[in-house]
């Protein structure tokens, strides 16, 4: 096999080293368009896992490295004058140019030949005389580019600058220092990388580096500025550079990496901020992956679809994870007033890589001393303690989601309604949401969803307002009141989910007379007496929802149903009062707030359900959330509850572990407001982290309440809490600890004997 690799980079050499260790046979030529000890950046890190890998595969490129590895365990954050140290993270760095040279070294040895100062050729000329080609040429690929028809790639710049710079000395932990100056916020990026020297980073705003002058000033001069913003930091020490410009971050995503016989690797095929440090441990795992699967598989065309499929779904959760930390960095300033620990927390979670428990396990005082700030008493975990919505106080941070189960006759609940919330009740959750209860009958999204609109409904209701409360007390019960506006008359959820009934439809009603999507009915636009009439129909659903017993109203302003269909560019394109600007777009949702509230007990809380974001061009942002949710706490709202989405049908949402919550955090963090996260929130620790970092005041799942509806009072058994913040009920005591199972561990070695 002939094999052309473009780019020298870690990434490149280490799959022509691999690639010729398995098989000497193979001729491997490498082009670098560099000299070889030119390369920008100091240091690089890599985790144990990735270590691991190289050790397996090739122990002399291991023990090369092994000898050069700087290694530590703590992280300072520094803000503020104060310095809060976390220990038991584990870091291996050493020298990028010295990682090149044992990399040259063991490719020389192999039989690997290595051009510098060489453009490669064409990859469509490399293609026709090389049986395999990989594009190993970074961030910037030609390669990438050339065939970016077939790759499609997507590229995304993002809001900080960033430039590389070096120490000459080793800072003794990895190290973040924030610099709040004149000109807006900077922070620096610190790790050592050999026994007398350090990476550096400087990062901040584009509109910061603006300000500070950085636009106009050469490399020199940039890094004497920087020097001295962050003179405590370098105990007065210089920086210095290494072709060291200001550059804006790239995030590389692709939806193909192979083509024929060329496969793209490392940068070139994905890229994930370096606040995470892991370009080349990504590199560097997908020439191990591409090597073993070249190895494993009978043809190319069968590696390179197995190298993709091995290595895309692990890049995917690392570029998410990378996301949340850039972002996390973007809005710095938004956190700069927390308590200091809890800005450290915060910080230490930002990728939501690190948990709660999982600090807890690395450094168990430093996760104490948060706790403590946060206001936990001993042994009570963050999700267990109380939170006070005006005269409601919730013995806990978890609230059962809103859920339709599309179950209702006629709008009543029944049965199933009353054992599917009175369950969750008896499960601990401090706070049980309804499904979306509509307001009249033609306001429903299907044949099957409840509703508010008669006196026989609210008799239900009581029933199962009653059940809680007798049955589980101290465990609040919510009502969220909506209107399906354009997205109603459809079939059950397991029908066929947004298709329109067969039969049996009634006219619907929205914003602007646009359908939900094609196929679906076309909404009449509504005139100034059937917004009149809505809101009346919305006051009248709040009365009876106070007749019902009902602890706390939630207003359903979200997902696409008629409130939220005022709020979104997207849906709402009229010209009269109640459209084109924003404050004209909140003007219906906005009188409907105010007419429930009027009606709503003084004491009882009313929350507000919004999307946060349309997934779409042209729609709501984050930042229009923001000013959404102050416009609603103006009137009175007491939390916001933080969904996204399902506005328009063209939506491209990005789904991930928690991936609703940033949205939260920054409607919490700019707004002040209270806020409820929702979105792939599924486990205990999760809830813990989100609260104690301050991203949220409660956490609402839905999902992990269908898989077990005692999901709360399994999360305190297994973190061994007993306290007030859940309390099982008295039938129940039996249960409340874990089964015991049969032994799954293997009797331990209790001596090593030599030979």
């Amino acid at each position: 096999m002939k094999v052309a690799v473009i780019g020298g980079g870690p990434g490149g050499l280490y799959a022509a080293a691999l690639l010729k260790r398995l098989d000497p046979a193979r001729e491997i030529t490498l082009w670098e368009r560099n000299a070889p000890d030119e390369t920008f950046g100091f240091g690089v890190v890599l985790s144990d896992e990735t270590l691991g890998g190289i050790q397996h595969a090739d122990p002399l490129v291991y023990a090369a490295l092994q000898r050069d590895f700087v290694r530590w365990d703590d992280i300072d954050i520094v803000h503020r004058g104060v310095r809060h140290r976390s220990s038991g993270h584990g870091f291996a760095a050493l020298g990028r140019r010295r990682l090149l040279e044992i990399l040259h070294e063991r490719c020389r040895a192999l039989g690997v030949e290595i051009r510098f100062r060489s453009e490669a050729p064409d990859a469509d000329r490399l293609a026709t005389t090389h049986d395999l080609v990989i594009a190993a040429d970074g961030v910037h690929s030609t390669t990438r580019e050339a065939y970016a028809p077939v790759f499609r790639p997507h590229v995304a710049t993002h809001r900080c600058r960033y430039t590389w710079l070096a120490a000459d000395f080793p800072f003794d932990a990895f190290r973040f220092e924030i610099a709040e100056t004149e000109h807006g916020v900077m922070q620096l990026h610190g790790y050592p990388f050999a026994a007398d020297a350090s990476t550096v980073i400087v990062e901040m705003r584009e509109e910061v580096w603006r300000a500070a002058g950085f636009a106009e000033t050469d490399e020199q001069q940039s890094v004497e500025t920087c020097a001295k913003i962050f003179a405590d930091a370098l105990d007065g020490r210089p920086l210095r550079s290494n072709k060291s410009a200001w550059t804006t971050f790239r995030t590389v995503v692709n939806d193909r990496w192979s083509h024929g016989n060329v496969v793209l690797l490392g940068d070139a095929a994905h890229t994930a901020h370096f606040s995470i440090g892991s370009g080349t441990k990504l590199a560097v795992e997908d020439a191990l992956a591409l090597a073993a699967c070249l190895t494993e598989q009978p043809t190319l065309t069968e590696a390179l679809a197995a190298y993709e499929a091995e290595r895309r779904p692990v890049v995917a959760s690392t570029q998410r994870a990378a996301r949340a930390s850039l972002e996390w960095f973007e809005n710095l300033a938004l956190y700069l007033d927390q308590p200091p620990r809890r800005f450290a927390f915060n910080l230490l979670t930002r990728s939501r890589r690190v948990t709660h428990d999982n600090l807890r396990l690395r450094d168990a005082r430093f996760t104490a001393a948060v706790e403590r700030e946060f206001g936990c008493p001993p042994g009570t975990p963050p999700m267990f303690t109380p939170f006070r919505l005006r005269g409601l106080t919730l013995r806990n941070r978890v609230v059962v989601s809103p859920m339709d189960m599309y179950s209702a006759k006629d709008g009543v609940p029944g049965d199933f309604h009353l054992v599917h919330l009175g369950s969750r009740a008896l499960g601990g959750a401090g706070l049980v949401m309804t499904e979306m209860v509509c307001v009249s009958e033609e306001g429903r999204i299907t044949p099957g969803c409840t509703g508010l609109w008669t006196g026989r409904q609210t008799e239900a209701w009581r029933r199962i307002t009653d059940f809680v409360h007798t049955q589980a007390p101290g465990t609040a019960i919510g009502v969220q009141l909506g209107h399906a506006g354009r997205k109603g008359s459809t079939r059950l959820m397991w029908e066929g989910i947004d298709e329109p009934l067969p039969d049996g439809n009634w006219p619907l009603v929205a914003a602007s007379p646009l359908p939900y999507k094609p196929g679906s009915q076309i909404p009449r636009e509504l005139s100034r007496a059937q917004l009149t009439d809505i809101r009346e129909q919305f006051a009248a659903a709040a009365l009876r929802a106070v007749r019902a017993g009902f602890d706390l109203l939630e207003l359903h302003c979200a997902h696409g149903y008629l409130l939220s269909g005022f709020l979104s560019p997207l849906t709402n394109l009229r010209d009269d009062a109640y459209g084109g600007s924003p404050a004209k777009r909140l003007r219906f949702p906005l009188e409907v707030f105010d007419a429930v509230r009027a009606v709503w007990p003084e004491e009882k809380p009313m929350t507000v359900r919004i999307s946060a974001t349309d997934w779409a061009e042209g729609g709501n942002t984050a930042e229009d959330a923001v000013e959404i949710a102050r416009a609603f706490a103006a009137h009175g709202a007491d939390a916001i509850d933080v969904s996204t989405g399902q506005v328009v049908a063209e939506e491209r949402p990005e789904y991930g572990r928690s991936y609703q919550t940033p949205f939260a955090d920054r409607i919490r963090n700019s707004a002040g407001v209270p806020v409820i996260a929702v979105g792939a929130i599924s486990s205990w620790d999760d809830v813990n982290s989100l609260i104690l970092a301050g991203r949220t005041d409660l956490c609402a799942l839905a999902r992990p309440h269908l898989y077990d509806p005692h999901w709360t009072l399994h999360a305190a058994a297994e973190q061994g809490y007993e306290g007030p913040g859940v309390v099982w009920p008295a039938p129940y005591r039996a249960g409340s600890r874990r089964p015991q199972t049969g032994r799954t561990d293997a009797p331990k070695p209790r001596l090593t004997l030599r030979s």
